[in-house]
């Protein structure tokens, strides 16, 4: 088997990719759809001539691959859903007295089990990065602010509880 200059030889896309070549939430012991591709390109570059790999396996591996990206796929449709129906049922929260665990920059770390809680009347609902949060009116009826008056964005993870 000869070897062409311009290709890469084989054990360069056998190591770590790096995270640009990968599959989004893939692992780092996976390759990604880049460097399967030219492993696939190599292999069939420099088989030999006179005995020839099984055409089949490469089409198999090719079906797998395929079939890894729907499943990828699949995953972050899913991913997407998820995100989306918390966003639906925090909403639903709106106008409803809730009980949340103190967050490190506002007292306690959540689930530490002696962490103080704040209840409060949920305003409304903000989405960072696709997670929702929500801000609370204390009974006085003004938002439950930090030290320099900013409302206080709670993780609706950390609601231990809902009222009326």
């Amino acid at each position: 088997m000869s070897t062409n200059g311009s290709v890469p030889p084989i054990s360069s896309l056998l190591t770590q990719p790096s995270p640009s070549s990968q599959l989004p939430n893939a692992s780092n012991s996976t390759l990604g759809a880049n460097a399967f591709l030219q492993l696939l390109t190599t292999e069939l570059q420099n088989q030999d001539p006179t005995n020839p790999s099984d055409p089949t396996q490469s089409i198999t591996q090719l079906a797998q691959f395929s079939s890894l990206q729907y499943q990828q796929q699949l995953s972050d449709a899913f991913s997407n859903f998820q995100n989306n129906f918390g966003v639906l049922q925090s909403a639903s929260l709106v106008g409803k007295q809730v009980t949340v665990e103190e967050t490190p920059s506002t007292g306690a770390a959540p689930g530490s089990g002696s962490s103080p809680t704040v209840t409060g009347t949920v305003a409304n609902v903000d989405v960072e990065n696709g997670s929702p949060y929500i801000t609370l009116t204390g009974s006085n009826g003004k938002p439950i602010a930090d030290a320099n008056g900013n409302p206080i964005l709670f993780p609706v993870t950390q609601i231990v509880g809902i009222g009326s």
